[in-house]
């Protein structure tokens, strides 16, 4: 079972918390991995590109010269694709480019992502993140306490708009809560930031 260091919102150490090996200590599968970022960034594409064929564009309803005579290579339509205006060949169509994941496997990744973070010593836990007004200077200056200077995660017990509208404007910050975590942003944040309140949250829903 990890064992790791509790900080407060000053960026002191004030306690330590055990973290389950259910979760956080199980053996990192790549494979999953990767195939929960492929999946997320596939349901995220629009698929919404479209070109015309042949058979699409206007006109080409006659042969523009007789076949043979002419001197000219044949051609049967002006709609053909070497034809300025024609169709194009194999054009793309709108299409949906998301794919399944059994629910099994998309837990299974998200407990490797976590316990990959923590073997990277990329986890910070805080006993709490609290604001009284929404202020992203004084969001900036938490981070700034708790050493987190790149991409981050973070992800608090439950929705709080005082945190999410001030961590909001920083483009390195991204905000959660244990249900909307996801692999993809896991493994593209420098560091995750986990509450203590957050941490048996995600302890108890992907137990």
């Amino acid at each position: 079972m990890a064992n790791v260091a509790v900080y407060n919102m000053e960026g002191k150490e004030v306690g330590t918390i055990d973290l389950s090996d259910a979760i956080f200590g199980v053996e990192v599968n790549e494979h999953l991995v990767h195939l929960a970022v492929v999946q997320y960034l596939a349901d995220n594409r629009q698929g919404t590109q479209k070109a015309k064929t042949r058979a699409e564009v206007s006109g080409g309803g006659r042969k523009p010269w007789r076949q043979k005579g002419t001197g000219h290579a044949r051609q049967g339509s002006t709609r053909s694709p070497q034809w300025k205006g024609g169709g194009v060949v194999f054009a793309p169509v709108p299409r949906d480019y998301s794919f399944k994941m059994n629910k099994k496997e998309k837990r299974a990744a998200l407990r490797s992502a976590l316990t990959d973070k923590v073997q990277g010593s990329n986890l910070i836990v805080v006993d709490d993140l609290k604001f009284d007004e929404i202020k992203t200077k004084r969001f900036a200056e938490v981070m700034k306490n708790l050493k987190v200077e790149k991409k981050a995660l973070i992800v608090t017990g439950d929705k709080d708009d005082k945190v999410m509208l001030s961590a909001r404007n920083l483009p390195t910050v991204k905000t959660a809560i244990p249900g909307t975590i996801n692999v993809y942003d896991i493994m593209n944040a420098n560091t995750l930031v986990l509450t203590k309140e957050a941490v048996a949250k995600i302890e108890e829903v992907y137990a």
